[in-house]
C-alpha cells in the first residue's frame, strides 16, 4: 500500500475522530446515532454478496444484503476497484429496482376511440405488444430494396428489414435488457434503434 492510500480502518478511525471534535463543537449526532442503529438492526443476521450496478457499462460494485431470501439493503462495495464504495444516484437508488411497493403492476390503455382508460394486467399488455409487433412486421417486412444508383441506373440490394417499428431505449433500464432488446429488434430487421441515454 502506497503512503497516499487509505485502508478502510484508516478512514473509519478519522471519520470517528472527526465526528467527535463536530460533537464537542455543538453539533447533535444524535440522529445520525439512531439511523445507525437502525441500519445495524436492519442488516441483523443479513448475508452479504458482491454484485455489479445493473445500469451503466461502467460496473460499479455493490454489496447485497439478503435475509430469509429478500434483499434488505444494497449499498456500495468499498473493496470495488472501479467505484471504491462510491455510488451514482442511480445505482444508489438499486434498492428500489428489486424492492419498491410503489412500483407499477398495471398499466393504464385507453382502446381507440375510447375517453376512458382501464386499467390491463401486465401481463396482457405484454401479449397486446407482441401481437401488434408481429401483425406490424408481417405487414411490412421487406426482404429486398430497389432503387437507383448514383448514376440513376436500377439497384436491387437484399436488406431484410422492418422500417415501421422503431424502439427508443430508456437510461432506467439496465444493461442485460437493453442488450436482449436490441438483439430481439435487430433479429425481427428493426434498423430505427435509439436509446433516450445516448442523445
Amino acid at each position: 500500500m502506497d503512503a497516499g492510500s487509505t485502508n478502510r480502518r484508516q478512514f473509519f478511525r478519522g471519520t470517528g475522530m472527526t465526528l467527535g471534535t463536530l460533537a464537542g463543537l455543538g453539533l447533535d449526532l444524535k440522529p445520525a446515532r439512531a439511523a445507525a442503529e437502525a441500519m445495524r438492526t436492519r442488516l441483523h443476521g443479513a448475508r452479504e454478496f458482491a454484485s455489479i450496478c445493473p445500469y451503466c457499462a461502467v460496473g460499479c460494485g455493490q454489496i447485497v444484503s439478503v435475509r430469509d431470501n429478500r434483499i434488505v439493503n444494497i449499498e456500495g462495495n468499498p473493496d470495488s476497484p472501479i467505484s471504491r464504495g462510491t455510488l451514482c444516484p442511480k445505482g444508489s437508488a438499486t434498492y428500489q429496482l428489486a424492492v419498491n411497493p410503489n412500483r407499477l403492476t398495471t398499466v393504464k390503455y385507453r382502446a381507440p376511440f375510447a375517453t376512458e382508460w382501464v386499467e390491463k394486467p401486465l401481463e396482457w399488455a405484454t401479449q397486446r405488444v407482441a401481437e401488434l409487433v408481429k401483425k406490424t412486421r408481417d405487414a411490412t417486412f421487406a426482404e429486398r430494396w430497389r432503387g437507383e444508383d448514383m448514376k440513376g441506373n436500377p439497384v436491387e440490394k437484399r436488406v431484410n428489414h422492418c422500417t415501421t417499428i422503431a424502439s427508443l431505449g430508456g437510461a432506467t433500464m439496465d444493461n442485460e435488457w437493453n442488450y436482449l432488446q436490441l438483439k430481439l429488434w435487430r433479429a425481427l430487421g428493426l434498423i430505427w434503434l435509439e436509446n433516450q441515454a445516448r442523445i
